[in-house]
Parts: structure tokens; C-alpha cells; sequence
């Protein structure tokens, strides 16, 4: 819990309680309701006989989320959320977390504030395993509130209590998993926190002081705000090109924030992040216009869920991983000193740069937060770099509301990224993956002696997403770190411009903290468990 100036807030607001599936009943008045998860009618839960009856007389009864008064269910309400039979090819475990988030949402507007969710089934299918886990981290996403509605005066949370149980988890199993879906949707919290609200309510400072008010309890965290503008001027010249004309008024002005895990014991592995935080983005000079600025205060949401997966790892107190995050918090605003197309700025690694158009700001901001991680990544133990961002149309026109994952050579050849998706169907938050061609770098190449790669085409590049990690990689000084060099840097950029928020809604839809969830289970989960 939180002061944000208005008032207190929580991160993580409601009790989570695992309850052993073979003693339901006895559980019955801790809760006021359960909700029942499965692909067909199971055997046994609390109000049964009712459903039965019920599916008697309408046969529509079992075949969609529904709300049955049942003296056996706790609260006296029993609200069944069925999957459907998921024997299609394309039938992945989202399926269970629809049906968990529906049933949530029904039980709340029957009035219940301490639902429990009971997964009736044992998955069939391997790939479903993780059922449980996947369903109740979208049963609490769907309760979460917007940060500026919570810190209204008047604002009450709706459930106080979640409990949760199935009939093929031990106790134990149960507590572990209690532990692991609270550490990640208090982190998920937080990505949504500081990515979703307006421009003036997460300005760059405020983005700032809101991430380290929130890693303050965390011993293990270290919380840097590079705010100085000599410095910054200095070692981010691209990222202040894009701050220009915000520099002019004080609360518009950048930021860096930098952010270090420190695992208990030897460090075994280092993760270098580097998320886009453009607070807002008019497009600079080159304005966004026909009304597609609106939702642009979205734009965030890569360093957001960088803050996010930071934040994971040190709940969970990973062994063995060290992680590193630097977030670049800009606002690309428009007027007399906005930056345009035709400069030639050269990044912190040295190279170059022809602006082509000043929307294409956010790679800009990734490449200098990504030189200095490049930086610190060449003596550190096992890195690996990431850059996240919500960077191009390109990425939803393409795979639409997913994020992609591309890597660099030395990544390619450790797999990353197929690692990272197989780690996102079992966990529910799906990678599409994408790959670097001779063209995309070929874009990139200068076309005369005054600079050394070019920001954007001018008519565009039908390899968009592709294009733009290629840029960041060149302008960073990745490039000469490629998988024959002397000394090798593996790299993935993650393009989350389609996942970033529900139905890739920028206006509306809310924040979702991809890929948090996917990276944690690759990241983090597997270092708990060995």
C-alpha cells in the first residue's frame, strides 16, 4: 500500500486463500459464493442438484456462464462458468481464463464480495496444465480498477476475499500457487498503474515517484531517477531529442529510470531491460492527426511492464538472476523547439542518426537506454538484453493483439524467443514470433557520409515491426555484438503494440501487463523450482 498524493492505495488489495478441494463444504462460511470452473458438468460441488435441475428445463443451463440460488452454496450462490469442450486445435488455455474472468464477473454483480473459485476438472490435455493458475490470474485482472478511479474519496473494493480450489492440487501445491498469481498480479498492478492513466496524472516524474514508492518495502530492489538535464542531454541524446520541446515546461520534462534487482547468492544469469515510456505522443512535428492521437497516453506501457517484471522478481526473491531495467520517460510533444525530420543526432553508442519522422520516437528512446545496458552487459554474468515497447501499427497489423518476440543472432542460436512462447501458450500469454532479415538491416544503412543509419523510410517499411528493431539494435551499438563477434550479446526486442492493452483499445481497453506473465514463467518460475 501506497500514498499517490491523493490518497492511499493498494497494490494487492484482497485476501487470497487456497482451499483444499476435498473439504469444500467445511470452507462454506468464509465465502459467499462459488464460482464453478470446468469443461463439462463435474461429478460433485456444493448446489449440483440445482444446476441438475435446472438443466432440466433449459438445456442452454450448463452451455454458458449463469447464476443459480442454491441453500448448499456458500452465500447461497452458485454461478457455474463452463469452457466448452476443448478438444479443437485451436482450443489453447485461454478458454479456462475466459471462463474464470466471467464467472468472477457474474458473482461480483450478484453482489458476492468473497467468491471462491473451484476448478472442478483435471485438464485432459497437457498443454492445459497450468488451468489453474492461468484462470485465477484472469479472474483477478478482471476485478482490477483503474489507479485513478481508486483514489477517488469515495471509492470502495468491490471483493475483499478470493479463494481458490481445484480437486488435483495438494495443499501445498495450493499455497505455492497462492504465492507465485499474488506476486505476479501485484506486479501486474503496478504495470497497469503507471501504463494506463492520462498524461498529468503519469507524467515522467510522477511515473517515477509512483515506481519507487512501490518498490520502497523492497530491500532487494534498487531505484534510480535520472532527472538532471546536463546529464541527460549528455548520455540519452536521442531520448532529449524526442524531450525537446517538453524541456520547456517543468512537469513535461524527461526522466530515466533505472531499476536493480539483486538476487540472494551467486548471480547466475542477468537480465538487461529496456522499456519505452512515452507518456504522451502527439507525434511530435510529425502529428498524429485524424484523430488517432487519442489513447497515445498508453504509450508507456513497455516500461511499465518492465517496472512490472522487476518488481515479480523481487517478490519472489529469484535466486540466481539479476535483473536491470532502465525506463526512458518522455512526453514527444509538438511546438517552436519539437525536433524534426532531416536532423542528423548522434546516440549515446556513437552512431548517427537520420530522423525520417518524428512518430518513430519510441525507438529512438529504446536505443540510448539500450546502450548503457549494452554497456553493462559485456562484463556482467550470462546477459541477455531485451528492449519492450508499444513501437509499431506494424505489429498489430500484423499478428494483431499479441506481442512479437524477435531476436539477434546470439539470441536466435540460445532459442529466446521460441523459449518464450512455448512458456506463453502454457501460461496464457501468447508470443507470436518474428525474424531479422538482410533487408531489415539493409534499411537501416545510410544513404551518404553525414550519418549512419536511418531512423524510418520515407515511405515506410513493409517490414515495420522488423524495421524498428533493426534501428535499435544499429543505433545502440548492438550490431557489433552479432554472434561472430568477440564477444557476443544475446538480444530480443518485444513489440507489444497489439497486447499492450484489452482488444488493443488504447482508449479504452485497460492495461494488461504483457508479457509479464510469459517472462516470469521463463524467467523466474523455473530458477524457484530447480
Amino acid at each position: 500500500t501506497q500514498s499517490t498524493g491523493l490518497m492511499s492505495v493498494s497494490l494487492f488489495p484482497y485476501e487470497l486463500v487456497p482451499v483444499d478441494g476435498q473439504s469444500l463444504t467445511s470452507f462454506k462460511e468464509q465465502f459467499d459464493s462459488i464460482v464453478v470452473i470446468s469443461s463439462t458438468l463435474p461429478e460433485t460441488f456444493p448446489g449440483r442438484d440445482v444446476l441438475i435441475a435446472t438443466s432440466k428445463v433449459d438445456k442452454k443451463a450448463t452451455e454458458a456462464v449463469g447464476f443459480f440460488p442454491s441453500s448448499e452454496a456458500p452465500g447461497g450462490r452458485l454461478i457455474y462458468s463452463p469452457t466448452g469442450v476443448l478438444d479443437g486445435d485451436t482450443d489453447d488455455i485461454r478458454s479456462y481464463a475466459s471462463a474464470s474472468r466471467a464467472g468472477m464477473k457474474r458473482a461480483v454483480e450478484s453482489g458476492s464480495s468473497k467468491p471462491l473459485l473451484f476448478f472442478a476438472k483435471k485438464p485432459e490435455r497437457v498443454e492445459h496444465s497450468k488451468a489453474l493458475e492461468v484462470g485465477l490470474l484472469e479472474a483477478l485482472a478482471g476485478l482490477y480498477q483503474p489507479l485513478t478511479t481508486r483514489e477517488r474519496s469515495e471509492y470502495k473494493e468491490s471483493v475483499a476475499k478470493v479463494g481458490f480450489s481445484s480437486l488435483w492440487h495438494t495443499k501445498e501445491q495450493l499455497e505455492h500457487i497462492a504465492k507465485i498469481v499474488k506476486a505476479i498480479e501485484q506486479s501486474r498492478r503496478l504495470a497497469r498503474d503507471v501504463g494506463g492513466p492520462d498524461p498529468e496524472r503519469m507524467t515522467p516524474y510522477r511515473f517515477a515517484d509512483y515506481v519507487e514508492a512501490s518498490f520502497k518495502g523492497l530491500k532487494n530492489v534498487t531505484v534510480t531517477v535520472k532527472k538532471d538535464r546536463e546529464t541527460l542531454l549528455k548520455e540519452y541524446p536521442l531520448l532529449c531529442s524526442v524531450a525537446r520541446c517538453s524541456m520547456t515546461v517543468p512537469r513535461h520534462q524527461p526522466c530515466v529510470i533505472r531499476l536493480e534487482y539483486h538476487p540472494p547468492g551467486p548471480i547466475k544469469e542477468t537480465l538487461f531491460l529496456a522499456g519505452k515510456g512515452v507518456t504522451y505522443d502527439t507525434g511530435g512535428a510529425d502529428l498524429k492527426v485524424g484523430g488517432i492521437m487519442a489513447g497515445m497516453s498508453r504509450d508507456k506501457c513497455g516500461a511499465s511492464n518492465m517496472a512490472g517484471f522487476v518488481m515479480v522478481a523481487a517478490l519472489l526473491e529469484t535466486p540466481g538472476l539479476k535483473v536491470v531495467a532502465e525506463l526512458g520517460m518522455v512526453r514527444n510533444s509538438i511546438g517552436a523547439d519539437s525536433y524534426l525530420s532531416d536532423e542528423i543526432i548522434t546516440s549515446h553508442a556513437g552512431v548517427r542518426v537520420f530522423i525520417g519522422n518524428t512518430d518513430a520516437e519510441g525507438r529512438l528512446v529504446l536505443a540510448d537506454c539500450l546502450s548503457h545496458l549494452r554497456v553493462d552487459a559485456i562484463n556482467a554474468v550470462n546477459p541477455h538484453l531485451m528492449t519492450c515497447a508499444t513501437l509499431t501499427g506494424h505489429a498489430v497489423n500484423s499478428v494483431g493483439p499479441y506481442t512479437i518476440s524477435i531476436d539477434n543472432g546470439p539470441a536466435k542460436a540460445n532459442s529466446r524467443s521460441i523459449k518464450l512462447h512455448e512458456k506463453g501458450e502454457l501460461w496464457g500469454d501468447p508470443i507470436e514470433l518474428s525474424l531479422f532479415r538482410r533487408e531489415d538491416f539493409k534499411n537501416v544503412k545510410p544513404r551518404n557520409s553525414d550519418h549512419d543509419a536511418m531512423q524510418v523510410l520515407k515511405r515506410g517499411s513493409p517490414r515495420g515491426h522488423q524495421f524498428g528493431g533493426a534501428f535499435i539494435i544499429v543505433a545502440s551499438g548492438l550490431q557489433a555484438h552479432g554472434i561472430n563477434s568477440s564477444k557476443p550479446l544475446s538480444f530480443s526486442h518485444l513489440d507489444i503494440a497489439g497486447s499492450a492493452v484489452e482488444d488493443s483499445d488504447y482508449c479504452f481497453g485497460m492495461p494488461t501487463g504483457s508479457p509479464i506473465v510469459a517472462l516470469t514463467a521463463l524467467y523466474i518460475l523455473e530458477k524457484l523450482q530447480s
